[in-house]
């Protein structure tokens, strides 16, 4: 009753013998590595961003009256001056007719007491006397007072009868139109209109931690990051292409948003297609300099869940895990400014089942375009025979096989 338990023990212990034998005749797994080196890199960042008009405006009436035309198309280009609406202007048109008739009654007054001081003034000492000059000049003035006063007037009345085509301030694409033919509008009215909006240039909004931006101050002041005279931007669009054109700096973020701890810095773009409208989610990516680093893959990184990050390492014919500090990525690679240096050997290929200080047989690979790795062509100086040398052959397995 008690037989099969016991042959159980004694199967098992046979079984781990032989794996360990097996094990410890297998020869040191093959591990693509490619050497570190520092160069210089460019620093890119990465923020989300919101696109904004240039210029918008709403139109408003300047005088009241009835809308007895829509002069333009909607959603049409038009150019700063180009009439939108017309309002009846029979009421401007007599407004103006009375203040030209004020213009020259008053001129008819001026000149009445012009001739009036003339003659008073060369009466003086034998017609008139000088308490009659000074009042003549005094009426001479209230004339030409009143003439002022007039040709005020008449300007006035000229420029209320030339708002009664209302015009865009400004070159965009105009709304639809939210009054129609017959409605009464006001002056100073709060409803709009319409409203015209530039979409060319268009302007994006981008937004970045305060963490952030001090830490890249902290680069500039130590050194490791060399600010680029001018900084230009590139953007992504929701449908992940990229836009052509670069973005200048229109204004940098002098304020932290007490919401969501960013610092909005604001870009312009050339938008001649208005493919990117008002309110679109963007992702820009600003170049701001050069940095000294080390470009890791960030397929062969991984983070524990602290979100540390590290990589293997080959020394000596064994692997070892590297912590690493980055300063964000470019290409697809991590810009790492700490935990490697110059020649290390990084592993990027064959991380399935890596221990600390499990032996390795390196195998430098290189990546190609579409960032898959590849067998490294031989180096002058790295003979093959001398990489064969280290790589078990077909005959050596298949001994250890048989044994």
């Amino acid at each position: 009753m008690y037989k099969f338990p016991i042959f159980t023990g004694a199967a098992l212990a046979a079984l781990v013998s032989l794996a360990t034998s097996v094990a410890a005749q297998m020869p040191p797994k093959q591990v693509g590595v490619i050497k570190a080196e520092v160069q210089d890199v460019p620093r890119i960042v990465t923020l989300p961003g919101r696109s904004v008009a240039a210029s918008s405006t709403a139109i408003r009436p300047r005088v009241s009256g009835i809308v007895t035309e829509i002069l333009y198309e909607p959603g049409r280009p038009i150019e700063a001056g180009t009439p939108m609406f017309r309002i009846d202007d029979i009421t401007y048109q007599t407004n103006v007719a009375a203040a030209a008739a004020q213009v020259a009654g008053a001129e008819a007054k001026v000149t009445e007491a012009q001739a009036a001081f003339s003659r008073t003034e060369q009466l003086v000492g034998s017609g008139s006397t000088q308490a009659q000059v000074e009042s003549a000049r005094a009426a001479l003035d209230q004339a030409r007072a009143g003439q002022d006063s007039a040709r005020a007037s008449l300007t006035l009345a000229q420029a209320q009868l030339a708002w009664t085509t209302v015009t865009s301030p400004l070159s965009g694409v105009a709304s639809v139109s939210a009054a129609s033919i017959g409605d009464l509008v006001t002056e100073g009215q709060a409803d709009a209109m319409a409203t015209v909006t530039q979409l060319d240039p268009i302007e994006v909004d981008m937004y970045e931690p305060s963490s952030r931006f001090l830490s890249v101050m902290d680069d500039i002041t130590d050194g490791t990051l060399r600010l680029n005279d001018q900084l230009n931007a590139t953007l992504t669009l929701e449908n992940g292409r990229t836009y052509q054109g670069k973005g200048a700096l229109v204004a940098p973020g002098v304020t932290v948003s007490t919401s969501t701890g960013s610092i909005d810095t604001r870009f312009r773009f050339d938008n001649p297609d208005n493919m990117i409208l008002p309110g679109m989610f963007l992702r820009g990516q600003i170049d701001l300099g050069i940095t000294q680093a080390i470009l890791v893959s960030q397929s062969a990184t991984s983070r524990d869940k602290l979100g540390n990050l590290s990589a293997w390492v080959v020394v000596d014919g064994k692997v070892s895990q590297r912590d690493l500090t980055e300063n964000g990525s470019y290409q697809q690679q991590w810009i790492v400014t700490a935990g490697l240096e110059g020649g290390d050997m990084v592993v990027v290929d064959g991380l399935t089942g890596l221990s600390e200080g499990a032996e390795v047989v390196p195998v430098p690979v290189s990546f190609d375009a579409n960032g898959v790795v590849r067998e490294a062509a031989p180096d002058a100086d790295a003979p093959d025979a001398e990489i064969q040398a280290e790589m078990p052959t077909e005959a050596s397995s298949d001994a250890s096989a048989t044994e």
